[in-house]
């Protein structure tokens, strides 16, 4: 970077002000001139440009007075200036507000580091960009146009994509100014020569300020300008020269032109392709000789005659269904095993993603808890914060979007979530605030717990009843997978010099990354045939498996009785998994103090047995009901707990290895047992038993506390004791009748097989494998 970016400064903030401006005075020439009518966004727009230029100016006269040249190079009287001209629009900077334009900062105030705030905001702005983008787009998509107009919609409004960009540009420099300065602080005095210490980088990080601004002043103009590209370019956007003479000419009322326009068009252009009448004279690049052009306008004038300008008005909302294509989705539960793999795999790559970017996360998280310095009650609170985003967002936000939209609706929400949570861990790390790691945590657990309300239960529904439980272990292993690579793939290669506060800086590359693929996901998902589990083909499919479900265990229906046991044994499970996850490092480390393995090696060992016990329980589903599977997992979860106390050495080590391994397959077993026999109640269900997640956030702090008293290895009993109280779930299930006929799959339920009367017919129909109903699909 030059040492004295002034010039390059002005040249480029004037340059995107002056284009700023004319692309306003383009908007007003379009909508007086050729519109003929003003619309109150328009006098917004104005008032925009107003106060743009007043922020423009601003940085101009600073930069006038000496801002962007080396700080021994601005004399003593220009600083002043160059204070107030840059903190002029940075509202409630200080307090009291007024001590900014003060010659000396009063004892009595204090003011919020203007870079620190800049970045702090950062997150915001690409949010809000993003969401302005990205939301137009799908109508837009699915709009019937012909192709070049569509393409030309599209990129109009894909203008904001610029301003993003523009953000990312700005947040560079943010980033450069508070490694120069070293502002890990969140407050400093502005008139503490920090601003002028870094004039250079400052000076550049308000140009991309201005420059967002002015982008956004210019996207907010483009829409408008249609009228104009018409006039200038009528054959680009598909309009006739004849049909643009007719459209502006003196015969037709300006209020006309302005009330119907580009609607009325667009309608017209519908109507023309779904009846295929006669030829299309208004598209651009029409060969049709001159006379058909004219039958084709007699055409347009003769269905306005007949329909009258009102009546177009009067029926907006038709012509917009009919302008937009509105397709039914599929029903998931009328799909067999092999059609259901596509979808399957879809949604798979959800886990992974959500797989991989947790082990990015968190591997990050432990270089940040070294980098800041952060002890293990704060380490074992960032932890907390995560788990406990999924405590509310699943029952609130998750079923009302999953009951209400459905699940293409639900897994794009979780995706957005997370990546706003993930854009706001980035500035975090960068401004070292233990606060934000707080916030940001807390909002991508609830993130996530939206995606995996949708995700689970959507693996778990879709396809055959019977095959619930393989489906869902099958995906959560990939998933499983990608949490072994990201780990890897982050401590090896992406955040391998992370020891100090610049170096994280440029980690934070890996969040952004992570978010925008999250959102491309997101759109990707809008575009894919995602089918659906309509309610009353849930409790259709429930009552052919379980009856009429009036029965009852100690007077409450089973049903019910079930989700409650299963929830609280998915919540145990989950704080027994984050217990032996917190704490594995250290037990290795007391166990084999002197090993040739380091413990993020045994670790990852433990990861890679947990991924694969995944596998081999969807195999051993094949052959033994599930709810024998879950029975056989939390007797070895229990067991090898507590050798765990009683070994020592590598064999203590071995021993925790293999909870891993029998803790893998519980968690996908048991969500997709709780959902056997809910009918209607199904996405309930799944909402609740994803806020069950939670349970991964407080139980560490009582491991903790045991294991600084009286060890590690003595604090594993507090794993035996979640384990064993965890283990009723399953008990209940082998034990109680009703609760096994509510559970046990049913051999070839799905919704096109409701040929089958009763489980009995279902018996006598499939041979051998009926004996999944009352047993394996092999073994009865």
């Amino acid at each position: 970077m030059p040492k004295e970016p002034r010039l390059a400064v002005l040249v480029v903030s004037i340059t995107i002000c002056v284009l700023a401006t004319t692309f306003v005075a383009l908007r007003f020439y379009s909508k007086s001139v050729i519109g003929k009518k003003f619309q109150h966004h328009d006098y917004w727009s104005l008032l925009a440009l107003i106060i743009d230029f007043a922020f423009s100016f601003s940085l101009f006269y600073a930069t006038a007075k000496g801002l962007g040249l080396p700080a021994a190079d601005i004399k003593p009287e220009n600083r002043r200036s160059i204070i107030q001209a840059t903190f002029t629009f940075t509202v409630l900077y200080c307090r009291p507000v007024g001590s900014v334009l003060q010659p000396t900062l009063p004892a009595t105030a204090s003011c919020t580091s203007v870079i620190t705030l800049y970045l702090s905001s950062a997150p915001v702005n690409i949010i809000t960009d993003i969401a302005i983008l990205f939301l137009p787009m799908p109508i837009l998509t699915e709009m019937h146009l012909p192709r070049r107009q569509k393409i030309i919609l599209m990129i109009t409004f894909g203008f904001g994509f610029f301003v993003t960009v523009v953000d990312v540009i700005r947040i560079v420099y943010l980033q450069r100014a508070l490694t120069e300065t070293k502002l890990t602080s969140q407050s400093t005095s502005i008139h503490s020569g920090s601003l002028i210490s870094i004039s250079s980088y400052a000076a550049l990080s308000f140009m991309w300020s201005v420059v967002e601004v002015n982008m956004s002043v210019i996207c907010s103009c483009v829409p408008v300008l249609k009228p104009l590209f018409a006039r200038i370019m009528p054959r680009m956007i598909g309009v006739s020269g004849k049909r643009l003479g007719r459209t502006t000419g003196a015969e037709t009322r300006p209020d006309e032109v302005s009330a119907v326009g580009y609607s009325t068009n667009i309608r017209l252009t519908a109507t023309d392709q779904v009846n295929n009448s006669g030829p299309r004279g208004d598209q651009a690049g029409s060969s049709d000789e001159v006379g058909s052009d004219d039958s084709a306008d007699r055409a347009v004038l003769r269905r306005l005659e007949l329909s009258g300008v009102r009546s177009v008005e009067s029926h907006a909302g038709a012509g917009f269904i009919e302008f937009v294509r509105m397709k039914k989705p599929k029903n998931m539960l009328k799909l067999n095993n092999r059609q259901s793999l596509a979808p399957i795999a879809i949604i798979t790559v959800v886990f992974w993603l959500w797989g991989f970017s947790y082990g990015l996360l968190g591997n990050l998280g432990n270089h940040l808890q070294a980098v800041l310095g952060l002890d293990a009650w704060q380490s074992l609170g960032i932890h907390a914060a995560y788990f406990s985003g999924y405590l509310l967002s699943p029952v609130t936000l998750g079923r009302w979007v999953l009951k209400g939209w459905g699940y293409k609706a639900t897994l794009i929400t979780g995706l957005s979530v997370y990546a706003c949570g993930t854009l706001i861990f980035w500035p975090s790390a960068v401004l070292s605030s233990f606060p934000a790691f707080i916030v940001s945590n807390v909002i991508i657990g609830g993130g996530l717990g939206v995606l995996e309300t949708a995700a689970n239960s959507f693996i778990a529904l879709c396809g055959p009843h019977e095959n619930a439980e393989i489906r869902l272990n099958i995906s959560q292993g990939i998933q499983a997978i990608a949490s072994v690579v990201s780990p890897l793939l982050s401590e090896e290669v992406l955040f391998k010099n992370v020891t100090n506060v610049s170096a994280l800086i440029n980690a934070q590359w890996t969040y952004l990354s992570i978010a925008f693929f999250d959102l491309l996901l997101a759109a990707t998902l809008y575009y894919l045939p995602i089918p659906e589990a309509p309610d009353d083909d849930l409790e259709q499919i429930a009552m052919r498996c379980r009856g009429d479900g009036s029965s009852k265990v100690v007077g409450v229906p089973v049903i019910w009785l079930t989700l409650a046991l299963g929830v609280g044994s998915l919540y145990l499970y989950v704080a027994g998994q984050e217990v032996l996850a917190t704490s594995f490092e250290s037990f290795v480390v007391t166990s084999l103090p002197s090993s040739n393995l380091t413990s993020f090696d045994y670790v990852t060992i433990g990861h890679t047995v947990f991924a694969v016990g995944r596998f081999l329980t969807a195999l051993a589903l094949w052959f033994l009901k599930p709810r024998w599977i879950l029975m056989i997992a939390y007797a070895g979860m229990v067991i090898f707990s507590t050798l765990c106390l009683k070994t020592s050495g590598l064999t203590a080590v071995a021993m925790g290895l293999m909870i891993y391994l029998f803790e893998s397959g519980a968690f996908s077993t048991l969500f997709a047992i709780c959902l056997h026999g809910m009918g209607k109640h199904t996405k309930t269900a799944a909402s609740l038993l994803a806020a069950a997640i939670g349970g991964g956030a407080f139980l560490p702090f009582l491991q903790h506390a045991v294991s600084t008293s009286h060890g590690v290895s003595f604090s594993y009993c507090v794993l035996v004791a979640i384990f064993s109280t965890g283990a009723i779930f399953p008990l209940y299930l082998n034990l109680v009748p009703a609760a096994k006929r509510q559970v046990d799959p049913v051999a070839q339920t799905y919704q096109n097989s409701h040929q089958q009367a009763s489980p009995v017919e279902a018996d006598m129909s499939h041979g051998g494998r009926e004996s999944h109903c009352s047993g394996g699909i092999l073994l009865s």
